[in-house]
């Protein structure tokens, strides 16, 4: 019976993670006085697993999930009807772009030729239009809501996703994104090279634009933008 009671006391204060690298736990951590929020989710793959978005949707937040899958979106519209969830390609501008393509419901599917050519795997060459990250803002029902939270696991294209993005218009609070280093043995590890990312176009990208690497976790590197440090004090 203690044992029993024990069991239900520590449940109480343990939350699952649904993410790959356990980053949404961090993320809820930060936002844990917050009881709704608006997310951004490009590349979001699976309403539920390996997904970094859910635990907020769990608590009551609601947003945008992307995703290049057909199929990954209609099990979004399935599971997540409350989110607005797009099929789409999402890069600094608007054109015609060769996607690495391995099959559907795949989380590797990429636009990067290097990372396709690293992977040695098969796939098939396809032709999709992309959209910038500031024109599915703008065409939701979102473009005039604060955006606390933006995840972006695009499979080494998130600079490009990123490049053009009006910061100064959406002030989003915390942003996430995978750092795919093509110089390491196994990706998405704990091999990470901070010294590397501290060089990296991305790293660079977000400092520029007012923002501060405040944690690593695995691949996926949590930025802050500066004004709001103070209310994030765990990181102080």
């Amino acid at each position: 019976m203690l044992n029993f009671l024990k069991k239900i006391y520590y449940t109480k204060y343990v939350k699952k993670s649904y993410s790959i690298s356990a980053v949404d736990l961090v993320i809820d951590r930060i936002f844990r006085n917050k009881k709704k929020g608006v997310y951004i989710d490009i590349g979001c793959n699976h309403p539920i697993k390996y997904n970094n978005t859910y635990l907020l949707h769990k608590r009551g937040w609601n947003g945008i999930n992307v995703d290049l899958d057909k199929k990954s979106i209609q099990e979004f519209n399935r599971l997540r009807e409350n989110d607005t969830n797009i099929q789409a390609l999402i890069s600094d501008k608007a054109e015609i772009m060769d996607v690495y393509f391995y099959h559907e419901r795949s989380a590797i599917n990429t636009v990067s030729k290097n990372l396709a050519n690293y992977r040695k795997k098969k796939y098939k060459l396809i032709k999709k239009a992309s959209i910038t990250l500031n024109s599915i803002i703008k065409n939701s029902n979102y473009k005039k809501k604060k955006i606390d939270f933006l995840s972006i696991d695009v499979e080494n294209h998130e600079f490009n996703v990123l490049k053009n993005f009006n910061f100064k218009k959406y002030k989003i609070d915390i942003i996430v994104c995978e750092n795919t280093d093509l110089s390491q043995n196994n990706l998405e590890t704990q091999d990470i090279n901070i010294k590397k990312i501290f060089k990296s176009k991305l790293y660079k990208l977000m400092t520029d634009n007012k923002y501060k690497l405040i944690n690593i976790v695995n691949s996926d590197l949590v930025f802050c933008r500066k004004k709001n440090d103070k209310r994030y004090r765990i990181y102080n």
